[in-house]
């Protein structure tokens, strides 16, 4: 039986395709507590409140809609609605719609669970304003210090407590009570690249995410007049900041798997007509051994010591965030790949809230086909019958789990 028309998932989509659109860089820039996400929240309030779920948002503000009373060994599933700056339609929302379809598909078909069900969707899952990837279920799960999530800034200087408290949180941190009702995760989500395209397949089960982190990169040198000051007389920082980006390309090519990326460069004072005084640059790093991904970063940090002295600068790299890497439940991916009909099962570069959740309670993951093979940017989407195909596969592991 197909849900009720009103939470069908391309609609569920439709619904909220002309929120957070960022007419400069196209795509959608959402981000946790701006005005966009909170649209999307209670947006997210209503329609599970409309479909008879129960909603309540936690201490470190990651929104829970329970189907029946919130308990212990709870089958969870969702996603994040915020974004990238500039992403795509369905990372993130993708794996809440579909999973509000198939809620109320199960629920259109008499299907009771055996045990408490939740949609959850995380907060700050990308990132994108305050710096760390996955902060509400880091938050949730006490793999970060509330101190310094607290103290973490935006690109205006604002905290994250500032934010937070806003926001109408109290104190975040560690919670042990919803981490503890958590019995199995399972996150939905557009696969952020080609291995459904080469495998001509709409679903597939993950098996790992590669060792990655962020870095950032600071150059201080001298600010100064673009006409007047001569080449020889210059301390200019954005030269060791390109040496980052181009030693980030080479060090990661010289690694099977591995990827490095500057995708963020901040002068300042960032006029055309001025010699910067100093740059900030982030770079993310990803590969299948922490030896690797260390190696990357230790030559960019080598090559930007030695141009930044070549220049008369100082530079410095400090590690912002890490994660190791993630190898999902076997047992639980293994059943309900069989329950699924023997999906293929796949890797992936992408961080994501499951990983964050895999070192304290079996997780999972579901990829839909994503027909571009591109994420992170306005292209990225899924296919009609992809997103169909998703629903029905997370309808069928929830009876599986249930």
């Amino acid at each position: 039986m197909t849900a009720p028309a009103a939470f069908d998932a391309l609609g569920l989509l439709r619904e909220i395709e002309g929120i957070g659109r960022d007419p400069r860089r196209g795509g959608y820039s959402r981000h946790v507590f701006d005005d966009a996400e909170r649209t999307l929240r209670d947006w997210f309030v209503e329609r599970a409140t409309r479909l008879g779920l129960g909603v309540e948002t936690d201490r470190n503000g990651n929104l829970w809609a329970w189907w029946g009373e919130p308990g212990p060994d709870a089958i969870v599933t969702g996603s994040h609605l915020d974004s990238v700056p500039g992403g795509g339609a369905h990372d993130g929302p993708l794996g809440v719609v579909s999973a509000l379809d198939a809620v109320a598909r199960l629920k259109a078909e008499g299907f009771a669970p055996a045990r408490p069900l939740a949609i959850v969707v995380f907060a700050e899952e990308e990132g994108s304003r305050f710096g760390i990837a996955c902060l509400g279920s880091r938050l949730l799960s006490g793999a970060i210090d509330p101190a310094r999530a607290g103290a973490l800034r935006d690109a205006t200087g604002r905290s994250f407590a500032d934010a937070a408290r806003d926001a109408g949180l109290a104190s975040f941190g560690r919670d042990d009570e919803a981490l503890s009702r958590i019995g199995v995760f399972v996150e939905l989500h557009v696969e952020q690249g080609k291995g459904l395209i080469d495998l001509d397949a709409p679903v597939a089960m993950a098996s790992s995410i590669l060792e990655h982190g962020r870095w950032r990169v600071d150059v201080r040198g001298q600010g100064n007049h673009a006409g007047t000051t001569e080449i020889a007389d210059r301390r200019d920082p954005m030269l060791p900041a390109a040496a980052a980006i181009t030693a980030a390309r080479r060090a990661a090519s010289r690694r099977s798997g591995a990827r490095a990326t500057i995708g963020r460069l901040e002068p300042i004072p960032g006029g055309t007509n001025v010699i910067a005084s100093r740059v900030a640059a982030w770079m993310d790093v990803r590969a299948s051994s922490e030896a690797d991904t260390r190696a990357i970063v230790e030559e960019v940090a080598a090559e930007v010591a030695e141009v930044a002295a070549a220049e008369g600068c100082e530079a410095s790299v400090v590690e912002e965030s890490y994660s190791a890497e993630v190898r999902f439940d076997p047992v639980l991916r293994d059943r309900l790949a069989a329950a699924l009909g023997g999906v293929p099962v796949l890797p992936t570069g992408a961080g994501h809230d499951a990983g964050v959740l895999s070192a304290h309670v079996p997780t999972a993951m579901l990829f839909v086909r994503n027909p571009s093979g591109v994420s992170h940017a306005p292209e990225e989407g899924a296919d009609d019958a992809a997103v169909a195909a998703g629903v029905d596969a997370l309808a069928q592991s929830i009876r599986e789990l249930s």
